[in-house]
């Protein structure tokens, strides 16, 4: 794998997976969303990847009109690199996951690389009460849920960016997923450099232990050699230490309150920025510089702020 010593950092500032009643701090409305992300790119994140809600109730929402708002507020004040979901929900279909891309055109979106369980439901053992009905029946139906991602899927996803000029954040959750990767590629579907999102400690994907990070990127290097940037993302209280590890082995880093509400052992992130923050202050201990979104688009090759349709 090649090696690039300005590390980017991502911010996924709301996701689908943390309902609004686990924390306060979770981002819902447009406006905290966009908030949440000026933030994120004002403490460093070269990246900030959108997923939107229904701000009635705090539903994660595909519908481009809850999207609108909050890509305003950051092509109005931010130069970071905006990277709309393809993901959504696990209980979306496909053709609804698809819109926001669609629509908006934007330099990066995610795209997970595989079908797959994706069990939410531990959470119930922690989270006792919910503000709204959706919240819990989202984490018990993840008992017998899975996540759809076809090679069908994938391809008419592949199909969007080719048409727009969208590069993917390739969203790997297991060793599965990198040969679905290398497959497309041995195809001329995708091209590099390819940004491998190596997701840990979903339940359902690959664990999160250091060997877990370690067969990824052994795999990851025989399959695709030196055409991809590799990141990693820790779920949970796997973020932090997870992101160290790999950065020190020539990763760049995600972190934000989609993947992890907590600071610290016991402590809620406030913000977005405080994970950010955090992630910085280590990396910087470690004598890597951060990656500006300039230095992010170039390195990823993206169209550019300019050639997006928000």
């Amino acid at each position: 794998m090649a090696t690039n010593r300005k590390v980017i950092i991502t911010c996924a500032v709301t996701g689908a997976i943390h309902t609004p009643s686990m924390s306060e701090h979770l981002p819902v409305s447009p406006t905290e969303i966009a908030e949440a992300a000026l933030g994120a790119a004002e403490a460093g994140a070269a990246i900030v990847h959108l997923h939107a809600r229904d701000p009635e109730d705090g539903r994660p929402s595909q519908d481009p009109a809850h999207f609108e708002p909050i890509l305003a507020q950051l092509k109005a004040h931010t130069d970071a690199v905006v990277n709309i979901t393809t993901g959504g929900s696990p209980h979306m279909t496909v053709q609804e996951r698809m819109r926001p891309a669609a629509v908006f055109k934007p330099e990066l979106a995610s795209l997970n690389m595989g079908s797959m369980n994706f069990g939410l439901y531990p959470m119930l053992e922690r989270f006792k009460e919910f503000r709204h009905d959706w919240e819990r029946e989202a984490l018990e139906k993840s008992r017998d849920l899975v996540f759809k991602n076809t090679f069908a899927d994938i391809e008419a996803i592949l199909d969007i960016g080719a048409a727009n000029g969208t590069r993917f954040e390739f969203e790997c959750y297991d060793i599965s997923h990198l040969n679905n990767l290398a497959h497309f590629a041995s195809r001329g579907l995708v091209r590099g450099p390819l940004f491998v999102q190596s997701v840990f400690g979903l339940l359902g994907g690959i664990g999160a232990h250091p060997e877990d990070l370690m067969h990824m990127r052994r795999t990851a290097d025989r399959l695709l050699g030196d055409s991809y940037q590799w990141s990693i993302l820790g779920a949970g209280r796997n973020q932090i230490p997870l992101a160290t590890i790999g950065a020190a082995q020539g990763s760049h880093v995600r972190v934000g309150l989609e993947d992890s509400l907590w600071i610290g052992p016991g402590e809620l992130a406030r913000t977005n920025a405080d994970q950010v923050t955090r992630i910085r202050t280590v990396l910087e201990a470690l004598n890597l510089e951060v990656a500006t979104p300039g230095e992010a688009r170039e390195i990823l090759q993206l169209k550019g702020k300019d050639q997006v349709g928000f």
